[in-house]
């Protein structure tokens, strides 16, 4: 049987691998599939032993820049797939959908980014409030905070409806819309003195209204005050909501259009694949670059201990939370699919480790994609359509760390959290969260809106820029989970839709007799009006049951 290469049936052939393979053989193709997430843990590893080791030794500034750079190199290799990425993902992922399974789609996967995030909340609400790790000495230590600028609810809500509708779509690929507020001088003009000509006498005030004739008039502009006003700019940054509005629109339109979109799918199809072809090129020089970015971090903190000393237990209380929150997502993905949650986040390890240290869901949506599809085999109509959405609105790690800092700095000013507040911290942080954008600390910004709302102090949010690097790594983390979990779910209840879908294309090519193009999900269904067998394998399946 073990030297059997393949038996041949009818027009098919299978391909037989032996079953009694030895061990040495066994681990030999372990480690060649598993290569790269090797490497990846070891760079992890190296990073945070490099930093931890070369403290001591002081480095300089320019010494420091210098270690961090393959790391710069690998987010800006990893941020130019951003923009191709999206748009052809999202563009052929809804050609292969009709109308009505595209808005189940987006439905469901929105009712879980919805769901998930308010659960994210509530578990940093209800932790931060039980352990308590803001203390009024605390803020002794640590002092007062720099001054920033207050965001006003109305602005950022009406802000995130401004970036749905981009005024111009190449603008939208490296700015966004933003109001903002500026101190603005009160002028007054007053009237100084009128003189009527062919006249000696003068009047001021009042009294130069009743003069006729011509007059010699004298104003003066004075400053009385300043007030605060209102105006829309931009910033740098994509707009990646208005990207994805407009893909949206281009795509489901585009699938309607039948064979005389044809080109254009194709077009997208292959600037799809081209894209991953160059993420698989990137993804081996991640590991290098993985170590450079956290070693670097490691050496630019100043003074951990002191910071750890006294942001120590709000730290716990945020790892806390977001540990919670990994098992809740677990525990949702196995209550709708009744699969192993933890063979799942086996699949999707790289992507994980590529978030934790590129700090931005966007940067690792590349290597979401791939560990989707290929690791996991979700349905790449599900995954071009969800993940680039759930990139961009889905943060729930954002949410819960933005509740849990929120109340941590009123409890560092001694307020008192009523009913009202917690509501309003709930609802505010889940919009700031919808808002934020994926790139590192965008967290940190977006909560100024949730302490405004709450009423606490905008400047102390300084105080926890110290830590944040760490924690953003983290929250980021979690989002990229929560979004893979949800675009396995979506995949599991759409099931149904996805083979009609299938179903109807490969009729609809019998019946015309031509050459079947590959579905959305690479697989062949039709070929001259014959059923193509899919017989690809993979590692575990009944022909290597062995193994």
């Amino acid at each position: 049987m073990g030297d059997v290469d393949a038996i041949e049936s009818g027009k098919q052939e299978y391909t037989l691998r032996p079953r009694n393979r030895d061990w040495k053989e066994r681990t030999k193709v372990w480690f060649k599939t598993n290569l790269l997430i090797i490497f990846t843990i070891a760079s992890v590893l190296c990073g945070i032993f490099l930093g931890i080791g070369l403290r001591s030794a002081e480095p300089s500034k320019d010494a420091i820049l210098l270690i961090g750079f393959p790391g710069d190199v690998l987010m800006r290799m990893l941020k130019m797939l951003i923009l191709p990425l999206i748009v052809s993902s999202l563009i052929t992922g809804l050609t292969g959908l009709d109308a009505k399974s595209s808005g189940k789609l987006g439905g469901r996967a929105l009712l879980y980014y919805f769901c998930t995030t308010c659960i994210a909340v509530i578990i940093g609400i209800i932790l931060v409030v039980a352990i308590r790790p803001g203390r009024e000495n605390i803020k002794k230590n640590l002092g007062d905070g720099n001054q920033v600028k207050e965001l006003t609810t109305l602005d950022a809500f009406l802000d995130l409806l401004r970036n749905f509708f981009p005024t111009n779509l190449v603008q939208a690929c490296f700015q966004q819309t933003q109001t903002y507020q500026e101190d603005a001088d009160v002028i007054e003009k007053r009237l100084v003195n009128s003189t009527l000509l062919n006249s000696t006498l003068s009047y001021s005030g009042a009294a130069a209204d009743n003069v006729t004739g011509p007059v010699n008039v004298t104003y003066e502009y004075i400053t009385v005050g300043t007030e605060i006003v209102r105006k829309q700019g931009f910033k740098n940054g994509m707009n990646v909501l208005g990207i994805i509005a407009f893909c949206i629109f281009f795509g489901i339109l585009l699938g309607q259009m039948g064979e005389r979109g044809r080109v254009m799918v194709q077009f997208f199809d292959i600037l799809s694949d081209l894209t991953m072809q160059m993420v698989n090129i990137i993804m081996w020089y991640s590991p290098i670059g993985i170590m450079s970015l956290i070693c670097a971090k490691i050496l630019d903190m100043d003074n951990p201990a002191m910071v750890f000393s006294n942001l120590g237990l709000y730290m716990v209380t945020v790892l806390l939370g977001l540990v919670i929150h990994l098992a809740c997502l677990m525990t949702i993905y196995f209550t709708i699919t009744r699969k192993n949650p933890f063979t799942f986040f086996r699949g999707l390890l790289q992507a994980w480790l590529t978030a934790l240290a590129t700090s931005s869901s966007s940067a690792t949506l590349p290597v979401t994609f791939r560990c989707l599809e290929e690791n996991l085999g979700i349905d790449k109509r599900v995954t071009r359509f969800v993940l680039p959405i759930g990139a961009t609105v889905n943060m729930d790690g954002t949410a819960l760390y933005e509740a849990v800092a929120t109340i941590f700095i009123g409890q560092l000013n001694g307020y008192t959290l009523t009913i009202g507040k917690i509501i309003t911290i709930s609802l505010t942080a889940t919009l700031a969260s919808v808002g934020a954008a994926s790139v590192p600390s965008a967290g940190l910004i977006t909560m100024l809106l949730v302490l405004t709302a709450a009423g606490f102090p905008v400047e102390d949010v300084s105080l926890l820029f110290t830590v944040d690097w760490f924690l953003d790594r983290c929250r980021t983390s979690i989002n990229v989970v929560g979004d893979s979990y949800g675009a396995a779910i979506v995949h599991h209840l759409s099931k149904k839709e996805l083979e009609a879908i299938d179903r109807e294309e490969a009729e609809m090519e019998l019946e015309g007799g031509k050459d079947t193009e590959y579905t959305a999900n690479g697989k062949p269904e039709m070929r001259d009006g014959n059923a193509v067998a899919d017989i690809e394998k993979k590692d575990g399946d009944n022909w290597e049951s062995g193994f």
